[in-house]
Parts: structure tokens; sequence; C-alpha cells
């Protein structure tokens, strides 16, 4: 057998080392040192460190580089190999090094050596030693080869230059659709949808990457009929989507309330045979918490093989926005279980869901328990939950006295969570400590006004109520108009609150008013 063959059946590091010191112990590294040890070399860059403080006999970036010190006369493809590994394990700096050592000795780089080259430049997160790369592509001649090409435009996406990347795909004669997406993707990542669109329309030929990337452009943008759109357009054409652009739908379709389209691309997934992975699951259970469907996204969640961290806080949210305390607190338990570590996410999700169902004595033991225990550090959103949950259960002092501990002070969400208790159980004084502050903080929201107003009117204070009254009517401060959204045969209605927008708008009033004369009439 020879020893690619044996290589190719190694399972782990072990197993190479023994692979390495049979060819010691027999003598058989002398044959051909280089062949042998640059095949072990490659061969240890597929296994990934045990830890950070793994020893060298067990860390393959430690054993890779004393092989390849110990290799006579390293070739182009060793030093490729090690600076690879140096990228794999996050050791960008020594990957720089050993190019330049390359260079020193005389070794010629060839087309895959600037790409592993440029990774490690993404990791320092240096622009200029990329732009120093760039110069010596151009000399070199490596500019023609696309796989250079990608990854010089590539860097540039992630140092948000795109000038410089459009400039280079312009300029190109080599490109490819790899090219088109990978900027595509650069102008995704920086919010400027308008120009990945219009290279997508000029694309002569898109793969399911190019229309995956623009659908989770426009999801994630909050675009989301537009989403919806270009994923049907996709499947008109016969196009196998993946599955960023199968989450990215979803999402698209949570967020609309578009239930059948979701179903929709759920049958897709079942009709085909798509495997289910974490990423998956995790979408098609926020699609169906988020649309109603709570007792149906337990079951996917249940059913599904993977989970991540995503799919379990996916799990924990919708069944906070269910309202469903006792059970996302179960869930937390389960997930701590599986030894999944907790984030901010998780513990909003469960700090929710103890808000909802008026859990106060556990949701005090787990936000005390956050750092401590799980190791999350509190953020504002938490406090501001605690503040919304508190002062919902009447504890408005304990509320206050938690906002003025705060390291960070509190935000809108904060003192308006402690404003909202205030209006439920009537306590002026603190209501108007609080919404001082959240007028600092937001004075153009009309919304503290109103929560405000309905507090002077339950505690019959009516000339403080005019007051606030005269204030919003100045028309100095923003009023948040309220907006429904229903679907009817196919076509979803938006209603905003006192327009006459919807083209059967007279109809609609027509009928409200109808309505309004009989409640009076059965009085």
């Amino acid at each position: 057998m020879t020893l690619n063959n044996f290589i190719k059946r190694c399972k782990t590091i072990k197993q190479i080392h023994q692979i390495h010191a049979h060819f010691l112990t027999k003598g058989l590294l002398f044959l051909s040192p280089c062949h042998i040890l640059t095949t072990i070399l490659y061969a240890i860059t597929t296994f990934k460190p045990i830890s950070s403080a793994s020893s060298p006999t067990t860390d393959p970036l430690s054993y890779a580089l004393s092989i390849f010190n110990n290799i006579p006369y390293p070739s182009t493809f060793s030093y490729n190999t090690i600076i690879r590994a140096h990228t794999l394990f996050s050791s960008p700096l020594n990957a720089v090094v050993l190019f330049s050592q390359m260079r020193t000795v005389s070794i010629p780089p060839d087309f895959y050596s600037f790409p592993f080259l440029l990774k490690a430049c993404s990791q320092l997160c240096s622009h200029s030693l990329a732009q120093t790369i760039h110069s010596q592509v151009l000399k070199l001649g490596f500019i023609c080869d696309v796989f250079v090409l990608n990854s010089l435009m590539r860097v540039y996406c992630i140092f948000h230059r795109l000038r410089d990347a459009q400039e280079l795909f312009d300029e190109s004669l080599y490109g490819d659709v790899v090219s088109c997406n990978t900027l595509i993707n650069g102008y995704v990542k920086a919010g400027d949808l308008a120009h990945a669109r219009q290279l997508f329309d000029t694309m002569p030929f898109r793969d399911a990457v190019s229309w995956g990337t623009l659908v989770a452009g426009y999801a994630q943008s909050d675009q989301c009929q537009e989403a919806i759109q270009l994923f049907c357009n996709m499947m008109d054409l016969d196009i196998k989507p993946d599955n960023i652009a199968l989450v990215s739908a979803l999402s698209a379709c949570a967020r609309l309330g578009e239930l059948e389209q979701g179903k929709n691309i759920h049958r897709y997934i079942e009709l085909n045979q798509i495997r289910v992975d974490s990423f998956l699951s995790t979408g098609l259970v926020d699609f169906y918490a988020k649309c109603g469907y709570i007792n149906t996204a337990i079951e996917i969640f249940e059913s599904s093989q993977e989970k991540n961290l995503f799919t379990w806080n996916a799990m924990l949210v919708g069944l906070a926005m269910h309202g469903l305390g006792r059970l996302s607190l179960f869930y937390f338990s389960r997930m701590i279980e599986a030894r999944i570590k907790p984030d901010g996410v998780t513990i909003l999700g469960a700090l929710v869901g103890c808000s909802h169902a008026g859990l106060v004595d556990e949701a005090r033991k787990l936000f005390d328990e956050m750092e401590s225990v799980y190791g999350v550090s509190k953020e504002l959103k938490h406090y501001g939950c605690m503040a919304d949950l508190l002062g919902r259960a009447g504890l408005i002092e304990e509320a206050l006295e938690m906002i003025k501990k705060m390291p960070m002070g509190g935000d809108v969400f904060v003192w308006s969570g402690l404003l909202g208790g205030c209006r439920i159980h009537g306590n002026v004084e603190i209501a108007e400590a609080a919404a001082e502050h959240v007028m600092k903080l937001k004075p153009e929201d009309g919304g503290v006004y109103k929560v405000l107003a309905d507090v002077y009117a339950n505690a019959d204070r009516w000339e403080d109520v005019v007051k606030i009254r005269r204030s919003l009517d100045a028309g100095k401060i923003k009023k948040n108009a309220g907006c429904s959204l229903i679907q009817l045969n196919g076509v979803m209605h938006e209603f905003v609150s006192g327009d006459s927008l919807h083209p059967d708008s007279d109809e609609i009033y027509l009928i409200l008013d109808g309505i309004n004369t009989h409640q009076l009439e059965s009085f």
C-alpha cells in the first residue's frame, strides 16, 4: 500500500504519528524525505487543533510546523500548505512571515499562494497589507487567474472597499459567476442593495448563490416583499435554492405573516428531501412561531436531528412570544442539560417568557445568575425586560432601584418599561420621572405623552391631560400611527391608522359606519 493510501485511511493525528514513526524507525524517510514529509504535512492540516493549550504532539499546527522545518528543500506546495495551515488555525501573522521567508529563499509563489495569504490579511484586518499583495499579484502576472482575482475582490469587500473591488471587477477580463457573487455579497453586506441588484440583473448567468445572496440581502434589510418576490422568480425558473435562500425567504414570510407562502417553502423542502440541518430547522421554527403556529414550531424543533444555539433561541423566543413562560423555562433547562452555552438572546427569551407569564421569582433568579452562572453579560435589553416585568407586577420601587444601579444608565426601553408599569398600577410620581427620562432620550416620540396622559386621566388630573394633548396637537411631537395587515385571497392588505389610501377605503368606512350605527342602536 502506498503512503497516500495509508494517509487517506487516517482518522486522527495519532494515526499520522504512527505512520510517521514507522517511516522513521524503518529508515524509509531517507528514501524520499521531501515527498514523504510534504505528504504528511498536508494530511496534518486536515485536522483541527484540540485546544489552545494543546501540546506539540496533539496540536496539528505545532506538529505541522515541526514537519515543515524538517523538509530539506521545501517546495512551493510545501510553503502553500504550511501557510494555509496557519490561516486555518488562526495564526495569520505567522502565515505572512512564512510567505516573506518563501520569497527570501527564492521559492516562486503560484496561484494558490496568494489566496491563502489574502485570507491571512482579512484575519489581520490589514488593508495596507492586502494592497501590497495586490501589487505583487500584478507584478508577477497572477491577476489573470480567476481564483486569485476572486480572492482579491473578496478581501476588498471584507474591508468595505467596494470601489476597489468594483474597479478590479470592471478591469478584469477573467471574471466568472463567482466574481459577480463576491461583489454582490459585498454590496449586500454594505447595505447597498441597489448596486447589488444592478449587478445581479446584468449577470449573463446566475447560480443558486447569486439568487440566495440577494434574497438574503432583501430579507436582512427588511425589504421582505422584494425578498419573497425574488425567491418566487427563482422557483419559477427551476433554480434549486440553497439553504440561505430558503431560510431568508422563510424569515421574510415570518415578518410579513405570509403563512401560505412559508408553508409552500416547507412543502418544497419535504418533497425534495432537502436535509434539514440546524440552519434550516432554525428558520422553520422561527417562521411557524412568528406566524402563530407554536405547536408546529415545537414539532419541528423536537424532530430536528441537528440543533445549535440559534435553534434553541428560536424556540425559546417563540414560546415567550406566545406567553408560554413556564414552557420556555423548561426548554431553557433542557438546553443547559444539553450543554449548549446560552447567549444574550437566550436569556432575553427566557426573561420575556417570565414577563408574559408573571413569573417574577424565576426571572429574578435567572437575571441574578446571568453573569455568575451562565457567563452572559447584562445588556440594556435585559434590564429593559426586567423593568417591564417588575413594572407589570406592581414592583415599581424595585424596578426603579434596579435602574438606578445600572452601570450604563437606562435607555428608552428601560424607562418605558417602568412607565408602562406605572400606568397599570397608577403610580403618578414615578411615572412623571420615567416619562421625563424618555422625553430627554427621544423627545420626538409621541408614545410617551399618550401613556403619561393615560396616567393623569386615571388619577383624575384633567388639567395635566389637557397640557399633554396640547403638546401633541402642536405638531412638534411625532405621532406613531398604528398599522395592521390582513391577507385575503392571497393579497396582503395594509391599513394605517387614519389614512384613506386603500383602493376600497370608501366602502370600508361605509361598512364601519354601519357597524357603529348598529352598536349605538343596540344600546
